[in-house]
């Protein structure tokens, strides 16, 4: 028999503007405040630059953009999270971070079941005081972004 226990998931959470989303746990290496982007010359739209840290180049990816927010710039206050996909390390700012949160499978909608078109979005939790959306980062980036971006890498 399956418990709650076996069924948890624990997420990041993150703010952009007053929405709250999630990063599983597992994909997350830290949580950091931003740094200078430096440009990345024909890299595509949803990579704002790069980051270096301790040595190791990073892609910064637009999440306002991939979530049609308005845009702004990155600013002292903000943070990075630091995450890994199955392809690369990636940086992603966030308004703030607020900590991991730990959600059971049963609270999750599916975005299938609400609405088509959120490919990035893998479910959302509802909470007393509004909704989590939980981000698949590994969907973030398309077969072809990916293709640009590696490309914009190497030169």
């Amino acid at each position: 028999m399956e418990t709650d226990s076996m069924k948890q998931k624990s997420l990041v959470v993150f703010f952009l503007d007053d929405r709250r989303y999630g990063l599983h746990l597992d994909a997350v290496e830290r949580v950091l405040p931003a740094l200078d982007v430096t440009p990345l010359p024909k890299a595509p739209e949803i990579v704002l630059g790069l980051i270096n840290l301790k040595g190791k180049i990073i892609p910064v990816l637009d999440v306002r953009r991939r979530f049609r927010l308005p845009q702004r710039e990155i600013g002292l206050q903000d943070h990075f999270i630091i995450a890994r996909t199955s392809r690369r390390t990636v940086a992603i700012p966030v308004d703030s971070a607020s900590g991991a949160m730990g959600i059971s499978d049963r609270e999750i909608t599916e975005t299938t079941d609400i609405t088509p078109g959120l490919e990035h979005v893998e479910g959302v939790v509802k909470l007393r005081d509004g909704m989590l959306l939980i981000h698949d980062v590994e969907r973030f980036l398309s077969l072809e972004e990916e293709r640009t971006l590696a490309e914009a890498l190497k030169e």
